[in-house]
């Protein structure tokens, strides 16, 4: 099983390859598509050899470009969890020209306890599980070698502030799994490390270099609101990679939060 993370906008996503199948975890923002198709390129995987497009959430940053995929003939799986929300944010993403809505007729709807069947038929041995907290219609995969894909859960790190929310109860779920590698939608990849198991609940990324101040967090957020990939953005203020990653993830998964906010949960982080 061979897993890309592919890194063409401020969403991680990933291809997931059995060698008998190709999934596609989650989107960019709608306007991606063009870079998307190159990163997919640059891994010399045409577009049209994907199978399916799974999709953590339907937040806009998580499925923009979803329905422009599945034009060129992958199908979106649904779970059946998510149905209701598969057009929440269409109204929010038509303001963009290069927006697709996502056509119902090039999905696959299932129940989660289905998805093992089904994805063992692409040569995937895993699972999806429902993992709500950042939004009632949040799903993550698990496959057998210990990868977990959690989209917008919040990290580990932030659990304990947590306990007691469907956030703790969906992260109890997972641990139970034993994973050995964490892929996040707006966080750098977590992988276990064998002398440090007991710090999984605790600060699991590196802590953030250097400080953050409110004029320099409050452009990154304005860059991200364009849309903007991590790279850019790095090279436009020449912040640190890791503060960066840091205020897009917590921008993008707090509900309205605001500057004050992301600079608090950037110290707990590195508490």
């Amino acid at each position: 099983m061979i897993v890309h993370e592919l890194k063409y906008s401020a969403t991680n996503t990933y291809l997931v390859d059995s060698g008998k199948g190709l999934l596609l975890f989650d989107t960019g923002w709608a306007g991606t598509f063009s870079t998307f198709c190159r990163a997919c390129g640059q891994l010399e995987i045409p577009v049209q050899q994907i199978d399916v497009i799974l999709i953590s959430h339907f937040h806009p940053d998580h499925y923009g470009i979803a329905g422009q995929i599945a034009q060129l003939g992958p199908k979106v799986l649904v779970m059946d969890r998510q149905r209701d929300y598969l057009h929440a944010y269409d109204e929010v993403l038509a303001k963009d020209q290069d927006f697709e809505p996502i056509n119902e007729e090039q999905c696959i709807f299932l129940s989660c306890e289905e998805s093992e069947d089904f994805l063992a038929g692409l040569g995937i041995d895993g699972k999806v599980i429902p993992t709500p907290g950042h939004s009632d219609d949040s799903i993550s995969l698990w496959l057998s070698d210990g990868t977990l894909f959690v989209g917008d859960l919040n990290p580990l790190y932030e659990l304990e502030a947590h306990r007691g929310t469907q956030i703790a109860e969906s992260w109890d779920r997972l641990l139970d799994l034993k994973p050995e590698k964490i892929c996040y939608g707006h966080a750098r990849t977590w992988e276990r490390d064998s002398e440090n198991e007991a710090k999984r609940c605790n600060c699991i990324d590196d802590s953030t270099e250097g400080s953050a101040d409110v004029a320099l967090v409050s452009r990154i957020m304005k860059l991200t609101d364009k849309g903007m990939p991590k790279e850019k953005i790095q090279k436009k203020t020449g912040a640190d990679p890791v503060l960066i990653e840091d205020v897009i993830r917590m921008y993008l998964t707090h509900r309205n939060v605001g500057v004050a906010g992301i600079l608090d949960r950037i110290e707990i982080k590195n508490r």
